[in-house]
């Protein structure tokens, strides 16, 4: 398999570092080792300066569409985007709007549907998010969730847990059982009657919900009737989503961006670290010089290595149309099992400076402490690849 990014994939890159870094958002150096720790206020829930400079670049645009306006492009080209938001920790909804709004709605919903859900994404303008987790289960493939679905309308009833940005939103898609059999994603206004949403704790501070649904209005179902296939745009890959899947597309989905913002952040978090250790001198010696050291970053660098291929596998079978549930489990276990605990190496290697709530490096193990929680966790990840193995 031929890893080497495409040439869109590549650009997309650059643009998103580029976006990300100007106006003093540069991704942060390592401070010098004697640095004296700064105040530093709460981040705001969204750095609406940084998102709507990313929608002026054309970056929310890549997975609209042609026919919308958009650059009718896939899964690679958002996951370069989202790598780079993990990289430099940006407190914007890229995840929420982009993994869980643009591409399942892309490769799974009607022309109309399309066209009123997409509506303001480009610019910046819309939110998009979705509601997967339930109490019972992170990613159920039977949502406990109702709907009593007739024509394309309904009610649902349920209650889903850490939904990113849902206040913020202007849809929320909702996976549901549909009552008389079947699943299907719905979509939900957030203020509409019956909807109600109560904040929750992160690690990150970055805004989570829980949704409550009590007979909520349905306001569009993504039915699988996408135009993608075989239209030559690649937002829904070759294989049209029927209405059946839409709930799994969009727990794959979800996993491997959270998987891509994972990839940036800690990778980020080995550069930020290999350099204190570089420059930081103990007994006379860079840190780097000790052989215990080096053999921790190097662990860290094997894992971050593993994540980052085992997301660029996932997100180049879900971008071709590929079978993607065993490429998606295995990099959503590797970040759930793994990163974490890289992350606590780097801490450790960076001494009492990788404490400090000012420094960068607490930033990046926040972020990846939600997104374990929202892939569901090592174990749940495990045992989703153990069923289908049949183990």
């Amino acid at each position: 398999m031929d890893f080497t990014p495409g040439e869109a994939e590549l650009e997309v890159s650059r643009l998103a570092a580029q976006v990300l870094g100007a106006a003093g958002r540069d991704a942060p150096a390592a401070a010098p080792p004697d640095a004296e720790p700064r105040l530093q206020q709460a981040p705001p829930d969204l750095d609406s300066a940084t998102w709507k400079e990313l929608g002026q670049a054309g970056l929310l645009a890549l997975a609209v569409p042609a026919s919308l306006g958009g650059d009718g492009l896939g899964v690679g080209e958002v996951a370069a985007v989202l790598t780079q938001i993990g990289r430099y920790a940006t407190r914007v909804p890229a995840l929420a709007t982009l993994a869980l709004g643009v591409l399942p709605v892309t490769r799974c919903a009607s022309p109309d549907v399309q066209r009123q859900l997409l509506a303001g994404v480009a610019t910046g303008e819309t939110i998009l998010t979705a509601a997967i987790r339930e109490q019972s289960e992170p990613m159920p493939k039977t949502p406990a969730t109702v709907a009593e679905l007739s024509a394309g309308t309904g009610i649902v009833t349920g209650v889903k847990l850490g939904v990113p940005y849902a206040a913020a939103a202007r849809w929320i898609l909702v996976p549901a059982q549909v009552a008389g059999g079947g699943t299907a994603v719905v979509v939900v206004e957030p203020d509409a009657k019956g909807v109600s949403c109560q904040r929750t704790h992160t690690s990150s501070g970055l805004p989570e919900y829980t949704l409550r649904l009590e007979q909520a209005e349905v306001a569009h179902v993504l039915d699988g009737d996408s135009p993608a296939s075989g239209t030559g745009e690649r937002g829904a890959g070759p294989r049209e989503a029927r209405a059946d899947d839409a709930v799994a597309e969009l727990s794959r989905l979800a996993v491997a961006g959270a998987c891509c913002v994972s990839d940036g952040a800690l990778t980020a978090a080995l550069d930020l670290t290999t350099s204190y250790i570089r420059t930081r001198e103990q007994f006379g010696r860079p840190l780097a010089t000790f052989q215990a050291v080096a053999q921790q970053i190097a662990d860290v660098y094997v894992t971050a290595r593993i994540l980052h291929l085992a997301t660029l596998s996932a997100c180049w079978r879900l971008d071709t149309g590929l079978d993607a549930s065993n490429d998606v489990d295995v990099a959503g276990y590797w970040l759930a099992e793994h990163a974490p605990i890289a992350l606590r190496t780097c801490h450790h290697l960076h001494g009492g400076i990788g404490m400090d709530v000012t420094y960068p490096l607490p930033r990046y193990s926040a972020l990846i402490t939600d997104l374990v929680s929202q892939v569901g966790g090592a174990s749940y990840r495990l045992d989703l690849l153990g069923a289908r193995e049949g183990c």
